[in-house]
């Protein structure tokens, strides 16, 4: 399993040799290509912590990862902020750390000129906005008219919130698999009318000890089943 960091600022080719020569971390278009060729697995884990950056290299490693046909698996470590929550929706799964942040915004630039001039960047900065949400949409299935009033409004999403809006699939170190209590099953929950019926066909068949002997953990798996609706 082949392992990429997305960390630091995201930022071109060209400026991410600059930062390496000043041992400054970044990320980059190369840096990735040349990560993910090296990596001979059908598997990738996508480490990211980054404030974001430039959003056309981080629409080209979206790409590059997606092209790339492998399972990428996404963590996002600490942030992913602007452009690194683009990179991030390359993921089939999107794992979120409990103390992880994800934020996501309209594109912004420092313009110079005349109203045609400025009116001619809004028209390009829109068209960028448009496309970012794209990914978005892709990965979480919403129309793009939410997504768009998502990023006008500057969203911050933690774990739970990335979850329930589906920019993430789970949080990190929540396990699955823990054993289902009565508490749990029933947290939130009425229960419904055919979970009562059971309920009393059950109580009813212990009482008069009716039917073939059970096993020792049978009941409570009977009850769990009931509280769960299976």
């Amino acid at each position: 399993m082949g392992i990429i960091d997305i960390k630091g600022n995201i930022v071109s080719n060209d400026v991410g040799e600059f930062y390496e020569w000043f041992g400054i971390s970044s990320t980059y278009p190369d840096k990735v290509q040349q990560a993910i060729a090296s990596n001979e697995d059908d598997e990738i884990t996508l480490n990211i912590a980054s404030n974001g950056g430039d959003v056309f290299a981080a629409s080209e490693i979206y790409t590059m990862l997606k092209d790339s046909k492998k399972n990428i698996v996404v963590n996002v470590q600490g942030l992913a902020a602007s452009a690194a929550s683009v990179i991030a929706m390359a993921g089939n799964i999107v794992r979120m750390s409990p103390t992880s942040q994800m934020m996501i915004h309209k594109a912004s630039v420092v313009a110079y000129g005349n109203a045609d001039d400025l009116g001619h960047e809004s028209d390009v900065l829109n068209s960028i906005d448009e496309s970012i949400a794209m990914a978005y949409e892709l990965k979480t299935g919403m129309n793009q008219t939410d997504i768009l009033q998502l990023m006008s409004t500057e969203t911050w999403m933690n774990a739970k919130a990335a979850v329930d809006k589906g920019f993430a699939d789970e949080i990190m170190f929540n396990d699955a698999d823990e054993e289902p209590t009565f508490e749990n099953a029933l947290l939130g929950n009425l229960p419904s009318k055919a979970a009562i019926n059971k309920f009393r066909n059950l109580i009813a068949k212990q009482k008069n000890n009716t039917g073939p002997s059970q096993p020792k953990n049978s009941l409570r798996e009977q009850k769990l089943a009931i509280l769960l609706g299976k």
